[in-house]
């Protein structure tokens, strides 16, 4: 399974959750496979999804999936102890492991060599870390959902892109029913 294959499992269980997207490809898959209001599509900032979605979980009772890359995570480290030490009972961090820079080429990260980001986030202090297959990702969300407790759920796929178009939405009208489905 590759990211798309993995987001396609997930629609079931997030259309209704507040959802932060990765920058780039991620972002583009989620609005083509189910675009909702209750989405947050990063256009332009590589790396803050998580840091976006513990803000948000940490401002408002909802439920909030980040949905975030290995390389975005590597590019945002200092997101995973601030995650640690900031647990909220309604956030969890879906990051899809790849192994690959996706949205520029599938230059392959460093988590497709050597670091394990599961064991990176509970060297963090993270206490619900989850590490599974693709094939397994709906079923950790499904739990991670369920659960009153910060999860880290890493999902590990293969690398590979859909053919996607381009968000045609304005950022501000993003950003504006976005904010709309948070205040509901």
């Amino acid at each position: 399974m590759i990211r798309s294959d993995v987001l396609k499992t997930l629609i079931p269980l997030i259309s209704d959750e507040l959802v932060v997207t990765n920058i780039g490809l991620p972002s583009q898959e989620m609005h083509l496979l189910d675009d909702q209001p209750t989405n947050f599509y990063m256009l332009g900032t590589m790396g803050l999804a998580s840091s976006i979605g513990l803000g948000l979980a940490m401002a408002q009772p909802k439920k909030v999936i980040a949905i975030d890359g290995d390389g975005s995570v590597l590019m945002n480290l200092g997101t995973l102890p601030t995650i640690a030490n900031n647990q909220v009972p309604n956030f969890i961090l879906l990051i899809i492991d790849n192994g690959s820079y996706g949205s520029t080429g599938d230059q392959t990260t460093y988590a497709g060599m050597r670091t394990s980001l599961a064991d990176v986030a509970r060297a963090c202090g993270c206490d619900h870390v989850v590490e599974c297959a693709a094939e397994d990702t709906a079923a950790a969300v499904e739990a991670a959902l369920a659960a009153e407790q910060t999860t880290v759920i890493v999902s590990k796929c293969k690398s590979g892109n859909i053919k996607v178009p381009v968000i045609e939405l304005d950022p501000v009208m993003i950003k504006e029913r976005f904010m709309a489905s948070v205040a509901e």
